[in-house]
C-alpha cells in the first residue's frame, strides 16, 4: 500500500510558519519595549542575537540527537518548545523583577524549537518519494515567508486590540499554533533516515572549497534577509516617519510576500535555470535595494526597495541549501545542521550591525552597512562558477 504523505507536508509547511513567528513576532512589537521598558536600538538588536545564538548552539549538537531520538520525536518536540517559549513571555515577565532577563529567557526557549525545527523539517520534506527536490524545497521555505506576512498583520491588529503596556498577551495567542502542531506531528507519517554509519563528518565536507563556498552563501543569505526584515518596521516608523499600522504593512509584510513569491516561483522554475547565475543577479538587485533604503528619502521608494529586497533574497536559503544537499549527498544530517548553523550566524549578524551603527548613527548608515553582504553572496556565486573541481 503506497503511503500518502500530504499529512507530513502539512505539518511541515506549518512548522515553517511557526519558525515565521518565533522569528518576526518581536520586532513588531520593538516600538512597544522602547515605550514601556525604554530600550535603546543595540539592546533590541541584543535580543534578535539570543534568539539566533540559541538556535545556532541547536544547530550545531542536533546531529549528535537527531540519530537518536529520529526525525519524528525532534519534530514534536521542537513545536512543544517553542509553544513553551511562547507561552514563558505571557507569563515570566509578569513575576521576574528583570523583565529584560525574562524576556531573554522565553527567546531561548522558544529558540531551541526553532533551531530543531531548521535542521529537521528540510530534510523530513527532503526525504518525500518525489521528483524536483529544489522546487519542493523552495515551495516548503514560501510557507516561512507566508507565515511572516502572517505574523506580521496578526501581531499588528493584536498590539492594537491589547495596546502596549498588555504586548505579552501578544506571544501566549501565537503559542497556540505550535502546541496544535505537536499533536499533528505525532499523527502524521515521517520517513527515518537510515543509519549515517557511511555519511561524511563535518571535517570530510570541510576539505572541499566548494562546501566552504555555500556555508559562506548560507550566512550572507541570513544575514540579507534577516538584516532587512527585522528593522523594516521600525526603519518605515523612525525613519520615514509613517504610522505603525503603516510601516508594518508596507514594510516587513510587504517584504515577505515578495519572498514568498519569490519562492513559488524558484520552485516551478528551478530545474530550468542555473542557480548560481540566478544568484550574482538577485544579490545585484538585494545590494540596490538596501543601498536604496539607506540613501532614499521618498518614503514611498524605500519601502518600495523594501519589499523588492524580499523577492531579491527569496531563493537565497532554500537554493543553497538545497544545491548543497544536491552536490554533497553523504552530507546527511551533519550538512543540514551545519548550514543551519551558517545560516542562523548571518541572521544574527547582519540585524545586529545595523542595530549598532543605527545607535551610533542612524538606521540609514545601518542598511549601507549591511549592504556588504550581497556583494559577498555575488563573490562567493562567482567562486562556485569557477571551481568545478574542488569537490570531495
Amino acid at each position: 500500500m503506497r503511503v500518502k504523505y500530504t499529512s507530513t507536508k502539512l505539518a511541515c509547511y506549518v512548522g515553517y510558519v511557526v519558525q515565521a513567528v518565533i522569528n518576526n513576532f518581536l520586532p513588531i512589537l520593538f516600538i512597544a519595549l522602547q515605550d514601556v521598558y525604554g530600550l535603546g536600538y543595540e539592546k533590541l538588536a541584543r535580543l534578535i542575537i539570543f534568539n539566533f545564538a540559541a538556535q545556532i548552539v541547536v544547530d550545531f549538537i542536533s546531529p549528535r540527537f537527531i540519530n537518536t531520538l529520529g526525525y519524528k520525536n525532534c519534530a514534536v518536540i521542537s513545536q512543544f518548545m517553542a509553544a513553551l517559549g511562547l507561552a514563558s513571555m505571557f507569563l515570566l515577565p509578569q513575576i521576574m523583577s528583570n523583565t529584560y532577563l525574562a524576556i531573554i529567557i522565553s527567546i531561548i526557549f522558544y529558540a531551541v524549537g526553532s533551531g530543531m525545527m531548521e535542521v529537521i523539517i528540510s530534510p523530513i520534506v527532503e526525504i518525500l518519494p518525489g521528483d524536483n527536490k529544489s522546487g519542493n524545497m523552495a515551495f516548503l521555505h514560501s510557507f516561512y515567508c507566508w507565515g511572516q506576512a502572517f505574523t506580521v498583520v496578526v501581531t499588528t491588529i493584536l498590539i492594537f486590540f491589547f495596546g502596549f503596556n498588555r504586548w505579552n498577551f501578544v506571544p501566549l495567542v501565537w503559542a497556540v499554533i505550535p502546541f496544535i502542531n505537536a499533536i499533528f506531528f505525532i499523527k502524521v507519517p515521517i520517513i527515518e533516515p537510515e543509519k549515517e554509519n557511511k555519511m561524511d563528518s563535518f571535517k570530510d565536507l570541510v576539505k572541499s572549497k566548494r562546501f566552504v563556498i555555500y556555508m559562506l552563501m548560507m550566512v550572507c543569505g541570513g544575514a540579507c534577509e534577516i538584516a532587512m526584515a527585522e528593522w523594516a518596521s521600525m526603519f518605515a516608523q523612525k525613519a520615514l516617519g509613517v504610522s505603525k499600522t503603516i510601516g508594518d504593512i508596507t514594510g516587513p509584510c510587504a517584504f515577505a510576500i515578495c519572498m514568498g513569491a519569490g519562492r513559488v516561483w524558484y520552485s516551478l522554475v528551478a530545474k530550468k535555470i542555473d542557480f548560481k547565475k540566478t544568484v550574482i543577479v538577485m544579490s545585484s538587485l538585494c545590494f540596490l535595494c538596501y543601498i536604496t533604503v539607506a540613501v532614499c528619502q521618498i518614503p514611498f521608494f524605500a519601502l518600495l526597495a523594501c519589499a523588492i529586497c524580499g523577492f531579491t533574497v527569496s531563493l537565497f536559503w532554500p537554493g543553497v541549501l538545497s544545491e548543497g544537499a544536491k552536490e554533497f549527498k553523504r552530507g546527511g544530517a551533519v550538512l543540514y545542521s551545519t548550514f543551519a548553523l551558517c545560516g542562523d550566524t548571518g541572521c544574527s549578524l547582519g540585524p545586529w550591525i545595523v542595530g549598532i551603527i543605527a545607535d551610533r548613527t542612524n538606521l540609514n548608515f545601518g542598511f549601507a552597512a549591511a549592504s556588504v553582504f550581497p556583494i559577498i553572496m555575488i563573490l562567493a556565486a562567482v567562486l562556485l562558477i569557477k571551481n568545478k573541481d574542488c569537490k570531495i
